[in-house]
């Protein structure tokens, strides 16, 4: 066990993970610019990106890459600086909080095995942003971020969170969102949402309503433009009834076959259904290879 205590007295360096503005260079906030001048090295996801905010705030710490290709060989030497040199290191991505859709949280993990203080400097989130603002339920939420790329495991993602209750967090491209909005669909229902793009900057935009809504209202605007933050409508309250019904018109076959199109091995798809069903496993497989 490691209790820290993020100011005390350490051998070792700090590591701090500074938000920056996802948009709006006001957002940037008084103690994210003091860290940043006091740190001994900034490392970043993109140091062409991060150069042009420093530059904006007087900033000339030295800087360093750290991203999503290059964190196996960069983050042992970032590791070896906090811990043998004493050096403290801030964090940086290109927009919002590190280490949520973005690279991080190796490095934060690493650090704490290590017995290194990782500090947070807070500051812009995009996902929550928009949550508040969505007129969706913020009393509960799920943050699921970018969905994997291939259509079969976002189906299988979705499926997974199907039914919760809580609502929804996710981001999305401007070019694959028309794509995984129908998926959604599909596979969530036609549920309220809300979309977020441009957060706080000039043209921000929020765009809310069903899923069949705002796919006719993205479809008739021809060319989609900025990064989205999707908010979806948690499962109702009947959502228990509608997992039983999802699979009962389905034959033993069917439901077994279901799960292996969405990507599962034969053998896990053969324990869901019994797990579905609440049957012996053993009666699954063998109705299903009779």
């Amino acid at each position: 066990m490691f209790v820290q205590k993020s100011f005390a007295d350490s051998p070792y360096g700090k590591l701090y993970l500074v938000a920056t503005p996802i948009g709006n260079l006001d957002d940037m906030t008084v103690r994210a610019v003091s860290t940043l001048r006091e740190v001994d090295i900034i490392a970043a996801e993109d140091t062409r990106q991060t150069r042009k905010l420093l530059t904006h705030f007087a900033i000339d710490t030295r800087l360093i890459s750290y991203h999503e290709h290059n964190r196996l060989s960069s983050g042992p030497e970032i590791i070896r600086l906090l811990k043998e040199e004493g050096v403290s290191i801030a964090l940086v991505s290109d927009a919002g909080l590190p280490a949520i859709s973005d690279p991080g949280q190796e490095l934060v993990r690493d650090a704490v095995a290590e017995g290194i203080s990782v500090i947070p400097i807070p500051g812009a989130n995009a996902g929550l942003s928009a949550l508040i603002v969505s007129g969706l339920p913020t009393d509960g939420f799920v943050f699921r971020g970018f969905l994997p790329r291939e259509k079969k495991d976002q189906r299988k993602e979705l499926e997974r969170l199907r039914m919760y209750k809580e609502t929804l967090i996710f981001y999305e491209s401007p070019y694959r969102i028309t794509k995984t909005l129908h998926i959604m669909r599909e596979v969530l229902g036609n549920r309220q949402a809300a979309l977020g793009r441009e957060l706080t900057k000039r043209y921000e935009e929020f765009i809310r309503g069903s899923f069949d809504d705002v796919l006719a209202f993205l479809e008739g605007e021809g060319e989609v433009r900025g990064e989205f933050t999707v908010i979806v409508e948690g499962a109702g309250h009947d959502a228990a009834d509608t997992e039983v019904e999802w699979w009962q018109a389905m034959s033993v076959v069917e439901h077994v076959d279901h799960y292996i199109e969405q990507g599962m091995p034969a053998k896990a798809a053969v324990k869901q259904a019994a797990d579905d069903r609440g049957v012996p496993k053993r009666d699954v497989y063998n109705e299903y290879h009779q």
